[in-house]
């Protein structure tokens, strides 16, 4: 009878709710990131059963500061790790990224799209701080490894685990601001956490890895996410113009509309340049090509289900290869 080798995972910290310490017993007032990434994996019984663990840290921020350059600075050096050129941490089976919540969805959207490999990656985080009398970083902490180190998770793409639940990096969002169970996913998690052991129920057929993190250039083209209201002033707009940006994604209403004063700025950033992409503020369904608006006459694109954040990332990505029209809607329409 052969035994399973043991698997050895790597646990990245970038700060986050995770490794933050409260002030008061209420865990409403905390410091973010403050505790070293070992810290963590130390204070989690059992997890050394689970896998061998080695650990590494790139930042220690609160996620609302992990900007496109932090998220792509995080993903070469899980790039680097997974290919095992990491001398520090040395050769890994998966990896589990601690983040903090408010932008855990981008950071595993953006992941998705640059990292093509079949070894885990993982991202979890917390509603709590780690010294909370109800903290729930250790179960998600212990639950993410359990998942890197499970060989039914290679190839799945990008994993969010949180509160029991598995969720794949491109539909994964927050959908609560203060309750544990924070995270959904668009269209149902792919699978679950049961008494240690991960169950799948669905796998993505959207592509991973499409634009490989070591091919992009060191900055990204620059994308603003506008939202517009019928009685905006229209210095606000052009102010967001006068940066010059390369690509404007507009979070509108139901369906990705937009009102008259919109319609005015979306059309002045086509002329001067920037590639346009409606998406909707309501997180949940699809802006349809030529629905509510028509795209073709103003030559803008159709986020599809894309949340205006992740739509903000993939048209960055999308302007490192073409900045024309047809070819960006192409790409929204299989990313």
């Amino acid at each position: 009878m052969t035994s399973t080798p043991r698997r050895r995972i790597a646990v990245v910290g970038t700060g986050g709710t995770i490794a933050g310490s409260a002030a008061a017993a209420d865990g409403r007032h905390y410091d973010a990131g403050v505790l070293p990434v070992g810290a963590l994996t130390d204070a989690v019984p059992g997890l050394t059963d689970v896998a061998e663990i080695a650990t590494s840290s790139v930042f220690s921020v609160d996620s609302v500061e992990m900007d496109l350059g932090r998220r792509m600075t995080l993903a070469r050096h899980l790039a680097t790790m997974i290919a095992g050129r990491d001398a520090e941490v040395g050769e890994v089976d998966g990896v589990v990224v601690t983040h903090g919540t408010d932008t855990m969805e981008e950071t595993a959207h953006l992941l998705q799209l640059v990292l093509d490999t079949d070894v885990p990656v993982v991202v979890t985080g917390a509603m709590r701080p780690a010294d909370d009398p109800g903290a729930d970083g250790p179960a998600n902490l212990l639950d993410a490894v359990r998942v890197a180190a499970d060989p039914a998770a290679r190839g799945l793409g990008v994993l969010v685990v949180f509160g029991g639940q598995v969720h794949g990096g491109r539909d994964v969002v927050k959908r609560a601001a203060s309750t544990l169970d924070a995270f959904a996913s668009l269209h149902g998690p792919v699978g679950e956490v049961v008494a240690g052991r991960l169950h799948v129920h669905v796998t993505s057929r959207r592509a991973r890895g499409a634009f490989p993190v070591a091919e992009l250039p060191e900055t990204l083209p620059r994308v603003e996410i506008v939202a517009t209201h019928p009685e905006q002033a229209p210095e606000i707009g052009r102010a967001v113009l006068a940066t010059k940006p390369a690509g404007l994604v507009h979070a509108g209403p139901g369906g990705g509309n937009v009102c008259s004063p919109g319609i005015d700025l979306l059309d002045e950033a086509r002329a001067a340049g920037a590639v346009v992409v409606r998406a909707s503020r309501t997180g949940v369904g699809v802006v349809g090509r030529g629905d509510a608006v028509d795209d073709d006459a103003h030559d803008w694109v159709a986020g599809g289900d894309l949340p205006p954040g992740k739509a903000r990332d993939l048209l960055a990505l999308a302007l490192t290869r073409t900045t024309e029209t047809a070819e960006i809607q192409r790409i929204f329409d299989i990313h």
